[in-house]
């Protein structure tokens, strides 16, 4: 990778983004599959430390967050405990979304339980400059995070919907239907006009649609938790900080101020340092 330019890397890094796996990136651009792997984990990291110095004091007002399921190596049934030690099995991605600006002011990935909702909860806190509305599913951890999180200094709602059972003969693979929702005022007075999920969610539907690793029934699934956090955060450098949303015609991270033009992907691989030979 040290012989390669900018450029290259920039290409590597664009198949990766467009859900290309690593086998395929290397087949498009062909760079040696060791390397495609070494840059997706330096530059992942890279995208890791970028994004937690750049957001600060963020200037949110509506917030949105909920959870997206994956897994790594195994599913949690058949993971043993040596392997859940090393990060594998169901992996959960919990995620908050700027309804005005697009922006993912924060994301965590963990395991789905009290404890993670308390580490995403408390770092998205850290990250605000003011007083936000939140709104969250109807997942009970969220209640004890946000209220230690923010003591009582928030608007904070709860979608909680309701599912039946599905029917038909693709019961296997097909989501439960659902029935109705209803909304909660847990903390403070929010909006409740306001209070929906939807643009999370959707987040979510385009983090699964471009990240090979979240593509279902495949053998693309991330073996080592690094690469499944790498891979993460190289997509959610893009989401925010590439891709122009047809919605406020810019990137999210223009619309919060955070900054001036759409980054290019030679821009994102110059995010990691060229190595002194």
């Amino acid at each position: 990778m040290n012989k390669l330019s900018n450029k290259d890397r920039a290409k590597v890094i664009g198949c990766l983004i467009e859900g290309c796996s690593i086998r395929s990136t290397v087949r498009l651009t062909g760079v040696a599959k060791k390397t495609v792997s070494r840059i997706l984990v330096e530059t992942g990291k890279a995208c890791l430390k970028y994004q937690d110095e750049v957001m600060r004091d963020l200037s949110c007002k509506i917030l949105q967050v909920d959870e997206i399921w994956s897994f790594v190596g195994c599913k949690e049934l058949n993971a043993s405990d040596e392997q859940k030690q090393n990060g594998c099995g169901d992996s959960w991605v919990w995620v908050a979304i700027d309804a005005d600006t697009k922006l993912i002011a924060s994301w965590h990935l963990g395991k789905r339980n009290a404890n993670d909702a308390y580490v995403f909860i408390f770092d998205l806190k850290k990250r605000l400059a003011n007083r936000v509305q939140l709104t969250s599913d109807g997942y009970q951890a969220y209640l004890q995070a946000v209220d230690m999180a923010f003591d009582g200094q928030i608007d904070y709602s709860m979608l909680i919907k309701q599912y039946g059972l599905p029917t038909g003969p693709d019961t296997r693979y097909s989501p439960p239907v659902c029935i109705g929702a209803r909304k909660r005022r847990v903390n403070g007075q929010p909006d409740m006009e306001r209070a929906s999920t939807s643009f999370v969610e959707r987040q979510n539907l385009t983090m699964r649609m471009s990240n090979r690793r979240f593509t279902r029934l495949t053998n693309a699934f991330s073996k080592k938790f690094e690469n499944h956090k790498c891979s993460l955060a190289l997509h959610f450098m893009h989401y925010n900080f590439c891709r122009i949303h047809q919605t406020i015609r810019c990137t999210p991270a223009m619309e919060a101020g955070l900054a001036d033009h759409v980054w290019s992907l030679e821009e994102i691989a110059g995010l990691f340092p060229e190595p002194n030979n």
